[in-house]
């Protein structure tokens, strides 16, 4: 079964910066939408970034928009997160996801594909 395979979380300070990288382990089907989505303890799982795999296309959540930037690298199938400005309030596990095409691409009901999961933890 493919896997999304995500790297790149860890500790940082407040104002810091990260960079989230996410691979398949093989082929996916059906993906038009790519997206990073994170959950915190207690809370429902949000989708902070996506992106259309065709156009490239970028949608973002209000929390994150000017400080996330989703891209990807078509040469090696990757897709990145870059989280500058980070706030505590970012603290969360961050999860990648690839699916099917529908407007914005963060609807969670819409992605097949989910990876493990990386945890960002922000600190004042």
């Amino acid at each position: 079964q493919v896997q999304l395979v995500e790297s790149g979380g860890g500790s940082v300070q407040a104002g810091g910066s990260l960079r989230l990288s996410c691979a398949p382990s093989g082929y996916l089907y059906s993906t038009a939408c790519m997206a990073w989505f994170r959950q915190a303890p207690g809370k429902e799982r949000e989708g902070v970034a996506g992106m259309t795999t065709g156009a490239g296309s970028t949608y973002y959540a209000d929390s994150v928009k000017g400080r996330f930037t989703i891209s990807r690298d078509y040469a090696k199938n990757t897709v990145f997160l870059t989280m500058n400005s980070l706030k505590p309030e970012d603290t969360a596990m961050y999860y990648c996801a690839a699916g099917f095409l529908h407007p914005t691409c963060l609807v969670a009901g819409k992605y097949n594909y989910w990876g493990q999961g990386t945890q960002v933890t922000v600190s004042s």
